[in-house]
Formats: C-alpha cells, structure tokens, sequence
C-alpha cells in the first residue's frame, strides 16, 4: 500500500491517497515512527505536486519538519528539484518551512543563499524576517554562506533587506571561526562582495 501511496504522490493523485485512507486510515501515521523517512509530502514536493504536497502537509502538519534519510525536508527537496512553484505555495502554506533545519543545520534559506537564487530569496525574506537569525552546524548566516560562494546577487538582497530592517547586526555576527562575511569577503578577496559592506553599513574590519 505504501507504494501506492508513493506513485499517487508522485503524480498528484489527491483521489488516490483518500481512496488509501479508507482502506487504511493510519496509513500516514505509518511515517511518523521512523526518525528519517521520505514521507508523502517529500515524494510530491520532490516531483512539484504541489496540490498533493499540501494536501498532506495539512493532514500531518508533522511531516514538514521530517527529515529523509540524506537530511532533507519536504521543502528541501522542492527547492533541489528545481519546483519553483511547489517551493512557493509551500512557504505560502506556512512561512515556518524556511526554517526547518536540515543536513549540517542547512535551512531552505541558506540553500537559496549558496546557489544564488536571488527571486526566491528576497521572497523568503519576507515570508519568513526570523529566518534571518538560524546558523548552521559552521555557525555561518545566510550571509556567510553568499559570500563564500560569491553569490554577489544573493548578498545585495539580503544587505538591501537589512538596511530596510535595521537588521545590521546580524552583519556583525560571527562564525566557528571568528569571522563576519565582510571579514571572508576581504580574505579571500572577494573585491565585488567586500565593496558591497560600505554601500550599506560602516564596518570596522578588525585583523
């Protein structure tokens, strides 16, 4: 049954998985006892379901801060398969998917702030301002991890959402190594990040 279940999230079939739970109406707390599990909401929001995906997700809110076995969560996967619509009306179904934590600490916003996605970014910074705050297991921000992977893009919106926030401070954090972004920017001479810093707060680069 639980394939079924797997080809019926993988195509949408919302019809499907309610004819499964007449047969079976615990067939989704089935997911709940292993600790890391693909669960329905991963299959759809993996293959851009997206009806389905939220469909689930509202049975069994639980399920979006469920991690599979490589660490990732429903809207992870949305995000790394490339369903750009999935990953917006899932942030739209609740903003707090932004901050589920996955692999390393990794959250959907500090994905979006490696590959440089700069659209999705700026809308995660809406949907979600607290998202902001979460580290990974590196102690690295959202603008650690833009800088590290010279996503200059990626580190205008999220300067340009802390000047408008008065969210400065969070510039001035550091990671497991004592340094800010603009300390990183400056060490690995990353010219067109670092030159960004000045535009938008006064630093004080400190050796």
């Amino acid at each position: 049954m639980e394939q079924i279940l797997a080809e019926a999230a993988q195509s949408g079939d919302i019809n499907a998985l309610y004819d499964l739970l007449r047969q079976d109406p615990t067939l989704l707390d089935k997911y709940d006892q292993p600790s890391f599990v693909d669960t329905p909401a991963h299959i759809a929001a993996a293959a851009g379901s997206t009806h389905f995906a939220i469909e689930v997700l509202s049975l069994k809110p639980s399920f979006s801060t469920k991690l599979n076995p490589d660490g990732y969560s429903p809207l992870d996967l949305a995000l790394r398969h490339g369903k750009t619509q999935t990953v917006k009306r899932l942030i739209k179904h609740d903003p707090q998917f932004i901050r589920v934590k996955g692999r390393e600490r990794f959250t959907p916003l500090h994905y979006v702030a490696e590959v440089g996605d700069a659209e999705l970014l700026a809308e995660f910074l809406e949907a979600c301002p607290e998202s902001t705050q979460d580290l990974t297991i590196r102690g690295e921000t959202a603008v650690h991890i833009a800088v590290r992977n010279m996503n200059v893009r990626a580190l205008q919106v999220l300067l340009s959402w802390f000047k408008r926030n008065n969210k400065g401070r969070i510039l001035n954090w550091t990671d497991e190594n004592g340094d800010t972004a603009l300390h990183i920017a400056a060490s690995t001479n990353n010219f067109e990040a670092r030159n960004l810093f000045p535009n938008f707060f006064s630093f004080t680069l400190i050796n």
